[in-house]
């Protein structure tokens, strides 16, 4: 039931290697302790997610888990989300992957890059 309430279709991923180089090409982002999101403005009226997370977070089993946690923070929050915004995010070096702050942290920092990022 959830599921069709909050879906997450491809057309709210970023998917290919040009989208994922145009986000990291610009200058915005916005970190707190626990992720880092780096975004731009895109010419579509959704907010689409990219995730970046590194073998220097830990191993396949731990980044797979942080990968899952921040896609279903988004999912849940995505209607409430800013909307026209690519974004990448992967987790803080050293930072514990609690969903719960993950949960917490996306909205906040989606919310403050919204405003760095010029109209």
């Amino acid at each position: 039931m959830v599921e069709k309430i909050f879906p997450f279709p491809k057309s709210n991923r970023l998917l290919k290697r040009e989208d994922f180089a145009r986000v990291y090409q610009s200058e915005n982002f916005a970190a707190d302790n626990v992720l880092v999101i780096r975004g731009i403005r895109n010419d579509l009226n959704t907010t689409r997610l990219g995730l970046a997370v590194s073998k220097k977070v830990g191993n396949a089993v731990v980044r797979n888990r942080w990968k899952r946690r921040i896609r279903e923070a988004f999912r849940l929050v995505h209607a409430e989300l800013p909307q026209g915004i690519d974004v990448v995010v992967r987790p803080k070096k050293g930072a514990d992957c609690d969903f719960e702050a993950i949960h917490r942290s996306l909205p906040k920092l989606l919310a403050r890059l919204d405003r760095k990022m010029p109209a």
